[in-house]
């Protein structure tokens, strides 16, 4: 089973940037989408369509606010069952999260708040780790398996992002952002990508600006954080980072699918 994530940056914008063509090529049996900045009713009906014929299950969770934000998780296969939110208004509203339950895991499609250069919105963010821990800690208490994929908009470490000491300062390197990574593990996730390559240097997000993809200037903000059981049954975790389209690139999960 091959489970991507991809901040698209304006899902209109990618489809014309040819992230279909993409989907024909890996085939991934599950996409999940973030960022982006539509309804399903707002895309060229030839676009919708194609996606349908690729993946027949939609759950869409756009944003309140036109233009801004939302994920979309889309599917081959059937969840038994899925849900949009935290159940929490205050981060609801802005369409982050879509929770799809297949079975032996609970899929989270998550696109964490950006906490803006003045740091504004850092506390927000912080809150959204919080709420979105304790939910995660109680499912895993009840035995429950999860996979968390999508924008976390953090660097974990400095391996993560091209310039590590001149961003000391800036959000998505914040020290208390990224000691939130460091409690998503302590609390039992495991950083598969960095499992599986804990020295290798990829990067999921470039700047518009200065040329940085071309260079090779970016930071690694796209992850896949799943539970210790679920570990010995991956069979590869992906940055695609040639893939154009967006300022992120698409990062797949490869995973038996089989819970035996």
């Amino acid at each position: 089973m091959k489970i991507t994530t991809w901040n698209v940056n304006g899902l209109r914008a990618a489809l014309n940037k040819g992230l279909l063509d993409w989907v024909k090529s890996y085939q991934p049996d599950v996409l999940c989408l973030q960022e982006i900045k539509a309804r399903p009713e707002q895309l060229e009906a030839g676009h919708l369509e194609a996606l349908r014929q690729h993946f027949p299950r939609h759950t869409w969770n756009p944003a309140q606010r036109p233009g801004y934000s939302g994920v979309a998780t889309l599917s081959r296969i059937q969840p038994l069952e899925s849900f949009t939110g935290l159940g929490d208004p205050a981060y609801d509203g802005e369409g982050r999260t879509i929770v799809s339950r297949y079975p032996g895991f609970r899929l989270y499609n998550l696109y964490v708040p950006n906490g803006q250069h003045d740091h504004g919105r850092v506390p927000y963010k912080l809150d959204f780790y919080q709420r979105l821990l304790d939910q995660c800690d109680a499912l895993h208490a009840q035995g429950e398996n999860l996979i968390l994929c999508g924008d976390f908009n953090t660097a974990h470490q400095p391996i993560d992002l091209k310039n590590p000491k001149q961003n000391e300062n800036s959000t998505g390197f914040l020290p208390e952002e990224r000691a939130w990574i460091d409690k998503f593990l302590e609390h039992g996730f495991v950083d598969i990508y960095r499992k599986l390559n804990p020295e290798r240097v990829q990067y999921t997000w470039w700047t518009y600006r200065m040329n940085a993809r071309a260079r090779n200037i970016g930071w690694r903000l796209d992850y896949f954080l799943i539970s210790p059981g679920l570990a010995e049954r991956v069979q590869d975790a992906v940055t695609h980072d040639e893939v154009p389209g967006a300022d992120h690139c698409p990062v797949s999960l490869v995973i038996n699918a089989n819970s035996d």
